[in-house]
């Protein structure tokens, strides 16, 4: 197979691919919209699932720099702040899966990634360079960029998000479909919280027509929050509109003290229409495939999105080194390995948004019943255990 294999896309996904595929002596160029290299968005889980997969890749170290490692999670109650224990994570969990399950920010893991990659190919990534087009051939793909470059390979994969190009140039627009839920996501300097709200831990507030999430990332600096309400009359699909701190506390009037001293101290709010779409049934056409969320995107109620990301690379990487002289081969087993597993995080994520938003939690008779069915320990194990414990670096090429 000819080099080198082209990315378009330089988030999570996408330069997990590229260092796995650098692991393995296989050339790459990954192409990155922005000019900068700057993940946009907040705080990332990554169950041990991840974490395996980001330390089989030599990121041990690089990682224990900025992550939080969580102590466990919680679930409070929207308007009381009744608070339960859902799972003990910390050692438990390197105890239990083999690996930790850690809070990062997104640009410190897309940083640690990058770094890794470039130390290994300095001249790898390249930025300001916005996908336009590709045609494919006998022997490799061309891909074209707006500032009229064209740069060839032996393959091409679209890691480049939930909107993305390279997916409408295989298969057409898409039509994705409105969930009725908007979401809010921010920032907050940690010495700015009281001692009881700084703590290692997730910690999920149930509502009945939201929820709130939030978590220390960046060794335990800053607060990420992201939240999720009911609502309409928004279905703008950007991370990056900002919005307003008196309209997020006004979406959770009514919710306890502790929610809105964090909403007070978030700089500045992000907010986005949360939309769906339906499962595709292939991913790849002859040379070119995607991954992460340009073929599988996740509502985030189970946190592994980006996981599901890093999964994606690394499973990729090492079928394309197997069948090196096969492509569409090394695609198909791609395919075959992960759509099932992916198929299955889309589905529980939104089973899960249906359970975030119970309206039995706004009956105070009715709330012991309800967090005993979906957030007692054993309950949340359950649900999350099949996730945790899968290997991808183990999976039979």
């Amino acid at each position: 197979m000819p080099s080198p294999i082209l990315i378009i896309g330089g988030g999570i996904g996408g330069l997990a691919l590229a260092l796995a595929l650098i692991r393995r002596g296989v050339d790459v160029a990954v192409y990155e919209q922005a000019t900068e290299l700057r993940e946009v968005g907040a705080g990332v889980q990554m169950g041990a699932n991840g974490t395996r997969v980001l330390h089989a890749l030599g990121l041990k170290d690089a990682l224990e720099a900025t992550q939080v490692v969580a102590s466990g999670k919680l679930a409070r109650l929207w308007n009381t702040g009744q608070t339960w224990t859902t799972f003990d994570l910390s050692a438990v969990s390197q105890e239990r899966y083999g690996s930790s399950h850690v809070f990062m920010h997104r640009g410190d893991l897309q940083a640690a990634l990058a770094d890794a990659v470039m130390r290994e190919r300095p001249d790898a990534i390249k930025l300001g360079q916005r996908f336009t087009s590709l045609t494919q051939h006998d022997d490799g793909v061309a891909v074209t960029f707006d500032n009229g470059a064209t740069v060839h390979g032996a393959l091409a994969v679209g890691a480049d998000g939930i909107r993305s190009p390279v997916r409408a140039a295989l298969f057409g627009p898409d039509r994705p479909e409105f969930t009725g839920v908007v979401a809010w996501r921010g920032l907050i300097a940690m010495d700015q919280l009281p001692a009881h709200l700084a703590r290692p831990v997730g910690t999920n507030w149930l509502g009945p027509r939201g929820h709130v999430l939030h978590y220390p990332v960046r060794r335990g600096e800053i607060m990420n929050f992201i939240s999720f309400v009911e609502r309409d009359d928004w279905q703008v699909e950007s991370w990056v509109t900002q919005g307003t701190s008196d309209e997020l506390a006004n979406d959770f009037k009514g919710w306890h003290e502790d929610v809105h001293t964090i909403i007070r101290n978030i700089e500045t709010p992000f907010k986005w229409a949360m939309m769906v779409r339906g499962p595709m049934p292939r991913w790849s056409i002859d040379r070119v495939t995607l991954m992460g969320d340009a073929c599988h995107p996740t509502l985030p109620f189970l946190g592994q999105g980006g996981v599901m990301a890093v999964e994606d690379g690394y499973v990729l990487a090492a079928c394309l080194e197997k069948y090196f002289g096969d492509p569409q081969t090394a695609l198909a087993r791609y395919e075959d390995i992960r759509r099932e597993r992916t198929a299955a995080v889309v589905r529980k994520s939104h089973e899960n948004r249906r359970s975030a938003f119970s309206p039995a939690l706004a009956d105070p008779n009715r709330v012991g019943v309800e967090v005993a069915r979906e957030w007692q320990q054993e309950r949340v194990r359950e649900r999350m255990e099949w996730l945790y414990a899968y290997d991808a670096t183990a999976v039979a090429i």
